[in-house]
């Protein structure tokens, strides 16, 4: 077996579905199987998988087993040459596993490799490339000095800013959300530690990967990372989960530090954990004394783009939704630039969504990131479902 692709899921069953569409166009002639472990979802994840995707193993845990035992226990039931970790809210391009494969075949020194991750905006993910959390870099990241110097080769290391996007480099740490990994580097360096529930693990892997003599590598490949639709952000326990992640590396990787130095960095990360959590309070506070804007918010507009039949269907969805909506026909040969050759509102927030029979992933994809905006969104229209599905809602 060539590719082995693990997806663990929680409570995110119309996210992963249209992740394993996009998966079943990028497998195309690749030997490779696919592994769903689900960590105790209430959603019906595992009944709808089953049904709708037979080819899917799908492992159902009676437990949330967190991140990285819920991908050991696939990584352990499979014999790929390589395995891909994959988040369910992340949807791959047409030709983005093909090409990472050829590159790992061609770079037998590289143990993983990482891709150019969008967000739903068209601008890059800055988590596509990252540099170890050293002591030093850790404290240009909470500092803000990365922030202030994104391009230094010194403050802006941890977002690595300095390397060109379009193409390919040597990266020091790879995102969980697509991490392609040589089965013989991690038979050499183990799996996924398991102290890690949730956050850091993709940290800890990587840098044994470099330990281990391997190079960790990032491809301009493109995928669309969500970004944590299987997470509660604005939970007291992701916050607890979070930064009880960071404490685990520090401590695993330096422990050896110097007192100097360790004890500014645990207290940074004791404060930056507090602070956030007196943040959180204080929104809720304001929620429950009613201490919001009374003006009412503009709904977005929703530009539907596709094919005549497809677009009849997004018109019912539309009305039923009460969606303030626009339908344009086209396709990806009537129509290649998409919501670029169209005239939009200028101050209205806008999704735009395009028919994923009318339009390849990899072409939706090309389109958002050739004139990224903050204030138009992707959406998806997923005709075999009848499905809409953006960043902030699903409508079906």
């Amino acid at each position: 077996m060539k590719l082995t692709v693990v997806i663990v899921s929680y409570n995110v069953r119309d996210y992963i579905a249209q992740c394993l569409l996009s998966l079943s166009r990028a497998l195309q002639g690749l030997e490779a199987e696919v592994y769903v472990v689900d960590n105790h979802s209430h959603d019906d994840t595992v009944a709808y998988l089953r049904e709708q995707f037979p080819e899917v193993t799908v492992i159902a845990s009676n437990h949330n087993l967190g991140f990285a035992r819920a991908n050991n226990i696939a990584i352990r039931q499979t014999q790929g040459s390589y395995v891909l970790l994959l988040n369910p809210d992340t949807i791959v391009a047409e030709s983005t596993i093909s090409e990472a494969l050829t590159f790992m075949d061609d770079h037998p020194e590289a143990g993983g490799l990482g891709v150019r991750m969008l967000r739903d905006d068209g601008f890059d993910a800055k988590e596509s490339r990252r540099g170890l959390p050293t002591p030093s870099v850790a404290f240009y990241k909470m500092s803000g000095l990365c922030s202030r110097f994104p391009k230094s080769r010194r403050f802006g290391h941890y977002y690595m800013g300095y390397l060109p996007w379009d193409e390919p480099a040597q990266i020091e740490v790879i995102s969980g959300a697509f991490c392609l990994l040589r089965r013989e580097a991690l038979d050499k360096i183990g799996l996924l530690d398991e102290d890690f529930f949730m956050y850091g693990e993709d940290i800890d892997l990587s840098y044994r990967l470099l330990k281990g003599g391997y190079q960790n590598w990032y491809l301009p490949a493109k995928i669309l990372h969500y970004k944590g639709e299987s997470t509660q952000k604005s939970s007291f326990r992701y916050v607890h989960v979070f930064y009880d992640a960071m404490l685990i590396f520090f401590r695993k990787h330096y422990a050896h530090a110097s007192l100097l130095l360790s004890l500014p960095i645990k207290a940074a990360i004791y404060g930056k954990a507090f602070v956030e959590l007196c943040r959180m309070q204080l929104q809720r506070t304001r929620r429950s004394l009613g201490f919001v804007s009374s003006r009412p918010q503009q709904l977005p507009l929703f530009v539907f783009i596709g094919t005549s039949e497809h677009l009849s269907a997004c018109r019912q969805l539309a009305a039923e939704k009460g969606l303030d909506a626009r339908f344009v026909e086209g396709t990806s040969q009537s129509l290649p630039d998409g919501h670029l050759s169209l005239s939009l509102p200028e101050e209205q927030a806008i999704y735009v969504v395009y028919d994923i029979e009318a339009y390849s992933f990899s072409s939706i994809f090309d389109i958002f990131s050739r004139k990224p905006s903050v204030r138009i969104a992707m959406g998806t229209y997923l005709p075999g479902s009848n499905t809409v599905i953006t960043t902030e809602e699903i409508l079906k």
